[in-house]
């Protein structure tokens, strides 16, 4: 996981349409960076919803909402399209991205001998992170992220 005042690590991935985005892209902007296990599985559901009902605080906080899983686009694009999120998913289907930001962990229990940690980061416009947050509870950290961004 990266701590608080570090560099962002920069980022490639395609959205749910199949567009390209960058950290670089989101420079002058204050970006969440969330990190979630799987697409359409329940607790991923419960937070990105939460984070959907929340958007317009979001965008008038002026921050970017942004969701990372190792799904593919398609995967991405269904997800998006039944819940109706209003913000972009990024996929890393080759775990980059996942493990740059310390979200990636071994697991010899799992599907596929890995697992992706419910992490969060609040990112500066100048691309600092400013804000991590670990072990996320999808049913309140809508609500600790706009409390914390409220100051």
């Amino acid at each position: 996981m990266i701590e608080t005042g570090q560099p962002a690590p920069e980022f490639s991935l395609s959205d749910q349409h199949g567009k390209t985005h960058t950290l670089a892209d989101y420079h002058g902007q204050t970006v969440l960076l969330y990190f979630y296990p799987k697409d359409d599985t329940p607790g991923c559901v419960k937070e990105a919803c939460t984070l959907a009902e929340a958007f317009d605080e979001f965008e008038e906080l002026g921050v970017k909402v942004i969701g990372v899983s190792a799904d593919s686009v398609e995967s991405h694009k269904a997800f998006v399209e039944k819940y109706h999120l209003p913000f972009t998913l990024l996929a890393d289907t080759k775990y980059e991205t996942i493990k740059a930001y310390g979200a990636f962990k071994s697991d010899s229990d799992s599907e596929h001998g890995v697992h992706i940690d419910r992490v969060s980061y609040l990112i500066s416009p100048d691309g600092v992170i400013v804000r991590t947050y670990p072990n996320v509870d999808p049913a309140t950290h809508t609500t600790q992220i706009l409390k914390d961004l409220k100051g």
